[in-house]
């Protein structure tokens, strides 16, 4: 199956997000739900049922079709941006070992991404594994000190995320 949109496709799922509401997710739901049936087994689409479900609170769903665009096929972006959101959900219901091997997935495949070590952090954190979570959170800010104000502080930073990181060798 191929994960490729058609432009109008991508259009279709523009307009899905545009007219979210949060507080009232189950229109979105419903949109996203709608356009999966034009398009069966489509990932993206079923990646995007995943984040409406999700968004509304309702993770055990949101799991299942997480779980579903994984298996049908994801690439590129989408892959790494539905890691980070099934990873959440896992962290969510209490999934933390789960959670965490979906986030050393995401970080063996995207080595530099951002966002898969502030998830990794939080679910880090959730697993009273503070110092980890902090090393984490440190790495992402380090990694560019030119849109922050820490200068020449950030080398040193970054060793201590390396040294918490490390359990706080002696």
């Amino acid at each position: 199956m191929a994960t490729e949109l058609t432009p109008e496709l991508a259009d279709a799922i523009q307009r899905g997000y545009e007219q979210r509401d949060r507080a009232n997710m189950a229109p979105t739901i419903a949109y996203f739900e709608a356009l999966l049936a034009e398009h069966p087994d489509h990932p993206v689409l079923v990646y995007e049922v995943a984040g409406a479900y999700d968004t509304a609170g309702e993770e055990e769903t949101a799991r299942g079709h997480y779980e579903r665009a994984l298996v049908l096929g994801l690439e590129g972006d989408v892959l790494r941006r539905c890691l980070c959101q099934y990873a959440s959900t896992l962290r969510w219901l209490g999934k933390l070992d789960e959670s965490l091997a979906v986030l050393d997935r995401a970080r063996a495949q995207f080595p530099d991404s951002d966002s898969v070590r502030v998830f990794r952090a939080l679910t880090l954190n959730d697993a009273q594994r503070a110092d980890e979570a902090v090393a984490e959170l440190l790495t992402v800010v380090t990694t560019h000190p030119e849109v922050t104000d820490l200068g020449r502080w950030a080398v040193g930073l970054r060793g201590l995320a390396q040294w918490l990181a490390d359990g706080r060798p002696e």
